[in-house]
């Protein structure tokens, strides 16, 4: 951070750069093809002009994602089509995807849920048939790999998030990858309102260096030195956190595996690795909000995530998704991060097991 401060410039600058040109090292990608963002929700939104996503367009996409990416579909005027999911990955699958595909389809926007990679191979399988874009959504995935291949850049553009809950933390921030050079540089004008010209204390112009061009009405969504600085660290110790939570998952695996009321998540498929975010337990619907109840009043917070957007009356849909459904009313969230200590791992697992004998 001392670095940011002696430079007198806290803007995005030399270390957002530096960050970028890291993050496509750890990626194992060229660097040209990462760009720098606010958010992966802001991401998302920048996904759909970038493939040409507009009114009358289709987008497929889990209905067990963030809001923010059904949002971002929205926003360009296309509508999203939700698909179900895989009932233990909570995955989108090739099936539940080409279920909904239609002539109208665009893209499809795949979310790995809890780190866990989708079967990618299969995916592009079906949307290559019919031209189909992929965006990955990769905001719990900074560390999963698919194949050897880092998640996120297994498609046309992927994008990850940095926020405050997330393995690799700037605050706020993200990251996005573009399958060319051409299109991350379009993207990086239009995270700067569209400006094509440089700042006119950098510009080389001899004269009138205070004007610019503009190629398209973009927002202002770029981050800053501030934040690059703290991810540069936080990518030092990203393998330690990830094998934190591996451990975690671990533990939890072989504490809760004797319970018949009870299911682990699924491990990841063979050549996968998971980047560990999300621990999920699946039981009957009648226990599983019982089963919450229980540990908050012992002072462990658990959650679902991500609310079924199919069941949302913003997006004005009436499917019928019995898996994400069922995944709504049957799936539970466990605390899980990098600094979770041993004796807090035990406390939950001791209140789940005392939960279970009153059954």
């Amino acid at each position: 951070m001392a670095r940011v401060f002696q430079s007198n410039w806290i803007g995005k600058g030399a270390l957002t750069s530096e960050f970028e040109a890291a993050f496509a090292r750890h990626l194992a990608v060229d660097r040209p093809l990462v760009r720098s963002v606010n958010c992966c929700t802001e991401g998302l939104f920048q996904a759909m002009p970038l493939l040409g996503i507009g009114p009358g367009d289709e987008v497929v996409l889990p209905s067990i994602s963030f809001v923010g990416a059904g949002h971002a579909v929205v926003a360009a005027g296309a509508t999203p089509v939700f698909c179900d999911v895989d009932p233990r990955t909570l995955n989108a699958t090739a099936e539940t995807i080409s279920e909904k595909v239609t002539p109208r389809t665009k893209a499809a926007l795949i979310l790995h849920y809890g780190g866990v990679p989708c079967d990618v191979d299969a995916i592009t399988e079906v949307l290559t048939t019919g031209r189909v874009a992929l965006i990955e959504d990769s905001a719990c995935s900074v560390a999963s790999t698919y194949k050897a291949r880092s998640c996120g850049t297994l498609g046309d553009i992927g994008i990850w998030s940095f926020d405050a809950v997330k393995l690799l933390s700037t605050g706020d921030g993200g990251m996005i990858y573009c399958r060319d050079a051409g299109m991350a540089e379009r993207v990086e004008r239009l995270l700067y309102l569209g400006l094509t010209t440089p700042a006119g204390f950098t510009s080389d112009a001899r004269e009138r260096w205070w004007e610019f061009d503009v190629i398209a009405p973009g927002r202002r969504a770029t981050t800053n030195d501030i934040a690059s600085a703290i991810g540069l660290e936080q990518l030092k110790k990203l393998p330690v956190f990830v094998q934190s939570r591996k451990d975690i998952h671990a533990f939890y695996d072989d504490a809760l595996k004797g319970l018949e009321w009870l299911r682990t998540p699924p491990a990841p498929s063979v050549g996968s690795e998971s980047s560990y975010y999300m621990y999920w337990v699946q039981t009957p619907a009648a226990v599983r909000d019982r089963l919450a109840r229980c540990l908050k009043e012992h002072g462990i917070y658990t959650t679902f995530r991500y609310l079924p957007l199919h069941r949302l009356p913003v997006y004005g849909t009436h499917d019928r998704l019995p898996h994400a459904e069922q995944a709504a009313e049957t799936t539970l969230c466990l605390p899980i991060h990098q600094r979770l200590s041993r004796e807090d791992r035990e406390r939950v697992v001791d209140a789940i097991h005392q939960f279970g004998k009153r059954l």
